[in-house]
């Protein structure tokens, strides 16, 4: 199981990193930064942030997952269906605001948005 999600993790850093050498707009610097391998926010493992905007709901999923989140596949469902998110708004304060109706407590909205960007 931890294979599948590190190979899933990988291949949505992969996936970034082609879009970025293609030369996709929208990205920041710290995002391409994060899918070739450093470490992203939160301490998350590089290259399982992925764009709450662009990814699908099952690289959202394997993200969250790979973060540590509980019950990732419906907190990658919320994750979409709140899109979208402001391209400026590193710290994600809609989807907090919006996570925050279901209770899912400070650590997993911390967990969530450590695994994501805008």
């Amino acid at each position: 199981m931890k294979i599948k999600l590190g190979l899933a993790a990988l291949a949505a850093a992969l996936s970034l990193t082609a879009c970025s050498s293609a030369g996709t707009t929208g990205q920041t610097a710290s995002s391409a930064t994060t899918a070739t391998g450093t470490t992203g926010a939160g301490g998350a493992p590089a290259g399982a942030r992925v764009s709450a905007n662009t990814a699908d709901e099952s690289q959202i999923a394997a993200a969250l997952t790979a973060a540590g989140v509980g019950n990732a596949e419906r907190w990658a469902r919320e994750v979409v269906e709140y899109r979208p998110y402001a391209a400026d708004d590193a710290d994600l304060t809609s989807l907090r605001k919006n996570l925050a109706k279901y209770n899912p407590g400070e650590d997993t909205v911390n967990k969530i948005v450590s695994a994501l960007t805008p």
